[in-house]
């Protein structure tokens, strides 16, 4: 446990002094506090997390120390910094739905929240997803609960389509659902910028480190962490909570915690894992191209795209016997040719004749049990929290989720979003939340 960390160790360099930086936090890391939480991962959702912490106990009598360990905080192969940014209400899970809509409200407030120069240069431009005549009676149930739940998105039926989106071919597309005015794209290096800075701003501690262990008290519960410095000596911290937000290494290091290598509860793995995922961004070279406000649009194929300046990217997940190995985010240029290209083109006319550009890759903290996150506690540890496993959704709800996680330490239950479902139970009484026709 802590005393406050000196300022100077509130950054996001990539370089630690090897000298001075490390005796600071080998002496911090010695020190006592009345009530430490270790977040582990410093992305969007470990950032949200000790933001909405140091937020609500500011503003109660509640003295809360936070510290969140990340391994990297350059971020290069982080699936916040490598993502598309998309943020969009249609969902068929109503939690799904419910955050999407609290991070919308927060985008929208941005400024107000964290001052003028507050911008992650977001796109309103929404999102299309379509339907094929098999898929179409689950796109309309969705966007039937998505409106009662308050998002504002628009059916279109074919006619519709072509009468609006003439770049569009719609020959075996039966129905589209159009988000209006809280759908579309944004910089995600931008939005954990922020968050980071307006963590660290209230106090919270960001320290780059590796973890390499969990540390047991008498109780059988973890009490600590081993962390690795960057002049690779070992430290333990204390804490009285844990949050694990780390990403695609969550599964890995829920294992340091034996979690899934034991008996009775602990045999139930957190079953997150690296899935790549490559974004291309290319040029149309040909006639009736989409337009610059176009919206971002998924067929229900799972293929992607919008644009991107005067360019556009795109990309689709892998058939599961095609997913890509996870050593590297080497991309792979012969999926575009012989999967994703023919998708596109199909759908988008002038995408037939098009030249790529560049592409990157990226992990998603893929949840193999529902591909929906995992929010809340451990079912046998009482100060372990998650919150990972969004398999692709995770920079749009870590607004909501960092809110969340802050309420059930804070107040000892969820307060604004009911995300009771999303728990760890569900992998024990085998209750997935699968969405529908959602891509």
């Amino acid at each position: 446990m802590f005393s406050k960390l000196p300022s100077k160790l509130l950054r996001t360099s990539n370089s630690f002094n090897k000298t001075s930086d490390n005796q600071i936090v080998t002496t911090v890391l010695q020190r006592l506090y009345s009530n430490n939480v270790v977040v582990i991962g410093g992305g969007a959702m470990g950032s949200s997390v000790a933001y909405w912490l140091k937020e609500k106990s500011s503003k109660s009598s509640q003295n809360v120390n936070v510290t969140v360990i990340e391994k990297d905080p350059t971020y290069s192969k982080c699936s916040t910094a490598l993502s598309v940014g998309g943020i969009r209400q249609q969902f068929s899970v109503p939690e799904n739905i419910q955050m999407s809509l609290f991070g919308a409200r927060f985008i929208q407030n941005l400024k107000e929240r964290f001052g003028p120069e507050a911008d992650i240069s977001y796109m309103p431009y929404g999102y299309l997803i379509l339907a094929s005549e098999k898929g179409a009676p689950q796109l309309d149930q969705n966007f039937q609960l998505q409106t009662k739940l308050g998002a504002t998105n628009t059916l279109l039926s074919k006619r519709q389509l072509q009468e609006r989106f003439r770049w569009l071919n719609v020959d075996d597309v039966e129905l589209g659902c159009l988000g209006c005015d809280k759908e579309g794209w944004f910089d995600p290096w931008g939005l954990l910028s922020l968050l980071k800075r307006g963590a660290a701003g209230k106090g919270a501690t960001f320290v780059q480190g590796e973890i390499v262990d969990f540390v047991f008290g008498v109780s059988g519960e973890p009490q600590g962490v081993k962390v690795r410095l960057p002049s690779k000596e070992e430290q333990t911290l204390q804490f009285d909570s844990c949050v694990l937000a780390a990403g695609a290494e969550s599964g890995k290091i829920a294992k340091l915690a034996r979690i899934g290598l034991g008996s009775g509860g602990l045999a139930v793995p957190l079953p997150v894992e690296k899935r790549k995922r490559f974004v291309y961004r290319f040029d149309s070279q040909g006639t009736k191209a989409p337009p610059l406000r176009s919206p971002l649009t998924i067929d229900f194929t799972g293929a992607y795209f919008r644009n991107d300046g005067v360019s556009y990217i795109g990309g689709a997940s892998p058939k599961p016997e095609d997913e890509p190995t996870t050593e590297n985010l080497d991309v792979d240029f012969d999926f575009f040719d012989r999967y994703l290209w023919t998708l596109l083109a199909k759908r988008i006319p002038a995408f037939e004749s098009l030249k790529v550009k560049g592409a990157w890759g990226g992990y998603y903290e893929y949840n193999t049990f529902d591909e929906n996150g995992i929010i809340g506690g451990h079912n046998v540890y009482k100060n372990l929290y998650f919150a990972t496993g969004f398999s692709g959704h995770g920079i749009q709800q870590s607004p909501a989720v960092g809110l969340a996680i802050a309420e059930l330490l804070l107040d000892g239950k969820f307060q604004t979003i009911d995300l009771s479902r999303l728990g760890f139970d569900r992998l024990i009484t085998h209750k997935p939340l699968y969405e529908t026709e959602i891509y």
